[in-house]
């Protein structure tokens, strides 16, 4: 069925499934549920309470895309943390990696920032309204949750210059004056055991309390075969909570939070989709072993990886009733971040590579807002924010005892090699070919790639980040039932950041081409200086020479110039630092068309500031420099690093940091809600101009700004309750993305092609059946079903089509709980029922070329638990 709708977001054009009149379900996560924090809702009602636009609405009256779950939805679909939580929301997608703390939140297709701690995350995730700015201190369990709001599209007015993508706010409950609480203990596979528990409860007739508490703990979903099986991919975390709930009056409300979460793991498990020939002939040739299926959960590594972080913090907020009408809130919060892994990076058992990074981050933030509450017909919020963060990391590469054999074997020249050679003589040649290098450019023998003391690189990143803003609204309703919004947003935003890199192996050191040209001239071209001063044709021919295999035996070692040092910054040309202001807006109109149905048309504007990209790939501007033939400093033509003296032998360009981000989003939605049904409609067409774009290439990471991407689609929800004790649900997101302009990415000009990585289509369904027995017990039995079509994974991968490697998901959760009437609840509950599999990610090899590795997805797992509530 062909549908055109055509607005002010422009024409949209939706084909839709035959059977769409399946959009009679609804929205998974009890969107329409009551929140039980709302006194005044009646018990059986179905509104609910959200803060998305930091007001106090039904999500009817919330004129904003905006997905809800609520806790009990949560505790029903047994959804532990935020990894699971886009089970349930359809435009959410988060993805866990490398470590346990590498964790992507992607909305409508954008969102970035998972493996770099200089990337901005696009989608800003605000626990108790305090913004957690790196994912790494979003991982809480969601333990006593009122809410889980996920709000899509810029929301940079009211939440600031981390949400240009959208916004995840999480709500937890707030201390009772009536003494109760619950625990919590659940068993499954992989010897999976969860224990939870919360109390709350009054101190004093104005001072109420509550401590809740999470520990898990779980076998490895994969083992390492050659370690002795030792369990990859386990669980082992813990969190604490405890809040005070202050009213010292009737019109102030103190609300003090303190939280610990730390996790101490085993992660990540990969498989291979594609073994290349480096992998086979070089890791095999040193006696290494790899995985040779994604699926089989056998890995392959030379050490544990261990994932350790910590987070912990203290947050207080201030509710004011200055008068009948005008109310005063202040968030104020401090945070820091642990985190620091080991991890062997080449993925065999190989000793190739370990890495090693250990971050540190300081927050503290300050949200200062006046809202009125008139009964005219104009209210404004008016509000100010300040960020002060600063963040460290130490990374290093370790050179294994493997690596020097595993370079020898590509090393070695197939002329010198006899008919079938053995790993051993390829190992035999390579190292004498090593030796001659070693002899012929001055070098210790045994040095290249064989100094286990010394490692292949270190770095040192640091970076200070100071941002304040000003934010408002104002609502102006002509008539009872029209709404016109406007509001805006201006952030000033510094960054000062230093970048320290270094290879650490001699050969990366050297520039192959300029050792050539110093050897054939006899030592008198020894600097770049000198080799400038030669006559042209005399430079031209020893570049001619210097750049043909055939006469420098030299170049046939470029490929094991792993890594190669860079400038340090700040330095001469490179200050160290971003400075950012934007003002961002937003308009808009909405209807009451009945008591059941509200309208609303928007406009709004967001922005990101500057990334930086604190990595070992940090390089410099190509308006800074530009290298010579094959990295040659001798033969580079002058530039800002040239004429300052700064260059490093095989110094390449790249980017120091993203430039910002800026987004627009046009939206058109429809919100509905009656007994027994309600939907929720919204169509949008939204652009990011610069959107910071991420790739892992192989042996590095790329930061770059595409010039636009856009997507246009739909969300839509809905919810169906036939009959008291049965409820349908139904949620679907269309996307259509678009690179509008990418020319400046690591993988070339990408105009015009759909962004890798996001499905058309996002489902989500649900089913849940009440019965009761009386007033002695009650069966909550829950179904649930989430589908992502099929999509490329890649936008591309170095000698493959990536369209090759699709990923399409389908999962299927259960759960059932007899609920007694004295407290006690037992349950059963299973996720990914059916065992789908397929690949969270893939990527190239590391320094393997031709062979695709990735991440499998979780296997189903199951369990039984015990509940009590008092």
């Amino acid at each position: 069925m062909q549908s055109t709708f055509t607005g002010v977001a422009g024409t949209y054009r939706f084909t839709l499934l035959a059977g769409a009149a399946t959009f009679a379900l609804a929205m998974p996560g009890a969107a329409f549920a009551q929140d039980v924090q709302d006194d005044e809702a009646p018990e059986a009602s179905n509104v609910i309470i959200v803060t998305a636009s930091k007001r106090e609405q039904t999500l009817q009256e919330t004129p904003i895309s905006v997905s809800v779950t609520s806790g009990e939805t949560l505790e029903r679909a047994q959804i532990r943390d935020v990894l699971d939580l886009q089970t349930v929301v359809p435009s959410l997608r988060v993805s866990q990696l490398q470590t346990s703390s590498a964790t992507t939140f992607i909305i409508r297709g954008f969102g970035n920032g998972d493996n770099n701690f200089g990337i901005e995350p696009s989608v800003g995730v605000f626990i108790d309204g305090v913004f957690r700015s790196r994912s790494a201190s979003a991982l809480s369990d969601l333990n006593m949750i009122n809410r889980v709001e996920v709000l899509s599209g810029p929301q940079s007015t009211l939440f600031g210059k981390n949400a240009s993508a959208g916004v995840i706010s999480i709500i937890t409950k707030e201390p009772q004056y009536e003494f109760g609480g619950q625990v919590e203990a659940s068993y499954g596979n992989f010897n999976t055991l969860n224990l939870r528990g919360e109390v709350t409860g009054p101190i004093a007739e104005n001072i109420a309390f509550s401590i809740d508490g999470t520990y898990q703990r779980r076998d490895g979903f994969g083992r390492i075969v050659n370690l002795d099986n030792a369990d990859i991919n386990d669980r082992n975390r813990w969190s604490a909570r405890g809040s005070l709930l202050i009213e010292p009056t009737t019109d102030i409300k103190i609300r003090l939070i303190a939280d610990y979460t730390k996790i101490d793991e085993v992660c990540c498990e990969t498989g291979n989709l594609v073994v290349g020939g480096i992998t086979q002939l070089a890791i095999g040739g040193v006696g290494g072993q790899f995985p040779t299926s994604l699926f089989a959960h056998d890995n392959f590594l030379n050490v544990v990886p261990n994932n350790r972080n910590k987070n912990y913090g203290f947050s207080g907020q201030v509710d004011w009733n200055l008068s009948s009408n005008l109310s005063l809130t202040s968030i104020t919060a401090y945070r820091e971040l642990r985190n620091g892994f080991s991890q062997d990076v080449d993925f065999t058992s190989a000793d190739i590579t370990v890495e090693t990074r250990d971050q540190g981050i300081n927050t503290f933030t300050q949200e200062l807002r006046l809202a009125s509450d008139f009964d005219g017909p104009i209210n404004f919020l008016l509000g100010g924010y300040y960020f002060d963060e600063s963040i460290t990391e130490d990374n290093s590469l370790s050179l294994g005892r493997d690596f020097r054999n595993f370079a020898a074997i590509q090393a070695a020249p197939a002329s010198l090699l006899p008919a079938n050679p053995t790993a051993a003589q390829r190992i035999a040649v390579g190292n004498a070919v090593l030796r001659n290098a070693e002899a012929g450019l001055g070098l210790p023998l045994g040095s290249i790639l064989g100094n286990t003391a010394t490692g292949l690189a270190q770095s040192r990143f640091a970076l200070d980040n100071t941002s304040w803003s000003i934010f408002g609204t104002v609502d102006f309703k002509p008539t009872d039932r029209l709404t016109l919004t406007a509001g805006f947003n201006y952030t000033d935003d510094k960054k000062n950041f230093e970048i320290d890199h270094r290879g650490l192996d001699p050969l990366a050191n050297i520039n192959l081409v300029d050792a050539f040209i110093a050897g054939a001239t006899s030592g008198t071209v020894r600097t770049r200086a000198q080799f400038q001063a030669l006559p042209a044709a005399n430079q031209a021919a020893l570049l001619a020479a210097a750049q043909n295999p055939a006469v420098n035996p030299l170049l046939g070692l470029r490929a094991l110039q792993f890594q190669t040092s860079a400038p340090v910054v700040p330095n001469a040309v490179e200050p160290g630092r971003t400075a950012d202001n934007k003002l961002t807006y937003l308009l808009r109109a909405a209807y009451e068309v009945t008591n059941e149905i509200n309208v609303y048309v928007s406009y709004a504007t967001g922005f990101k500031a500057s990334s930086v990209n604190l990595s070992r790939d940090s390089r410099p501007l190509s308006s800074d420099y530009i290298p010579g033939p094959l990295g040659s400093t001798f033969a580079a033509p002058a530039s800002p690093i040239i004429n300052a003296g700064l260059a490093t032998p095989n110094l390449t360009t790249g980017s120091r940091f993203a430039g910002p981000e800026n987004a627009k989003v046009w939206e058109v939605g429809m919100k509905a809600n009656w007994d027994g049904f309600g939907f929720n409609l919204a169509l949008f067409d939204q652009s990011i101009r610069g959107f910071q774009s991420f790739l892992f290439t192989g042996l590095g990471f790329g930061l770059a700004n595409a010039g636009e991407q856009s997507v246009r689609g739909f969300e839509f929800d809905a919810r169906v309750q036939p009959v008291d004790a049965l409820e349908f649900t139904f949620a679907a997101t269309y996307l259509d993305p678009l690179y509008d302009d990418f020319t400046g990415g690591p993988l070339g000009d990408l105009s015009g092609r759909r962004p890798a990585g996001i499905p058309e289509w996002n489902l989500r369904t649900s089913a849940t059946h009440t019965q009761e027995f009386g007033d002695s017990a009650t069966l909550i039995t829950r179904v649930d079903y989430s589908h992502s079509s099929k999509v490329q994974i890649l936008d591309g991968i170095a000698g493959f089509n990536a369209a090759l490697f699709n990923r399409e998901v389908n999962l299927v959760n259960a759960s059932t709980t007899l609920a007694l009437s004295n407290g006690l609840e037992v349950g059963l509950f299973a996720r990914n029922l059916l065992n789908a599999e397929y690949p969270l990610t893939i990527f190239p090899g590391v320094a393997q070329a031709g062979t695709v590795t990735g991440y499998p997805s979780p296997p189903r797992t199951w369990g039984g638990l015990v509940r009590f509530k008092f």
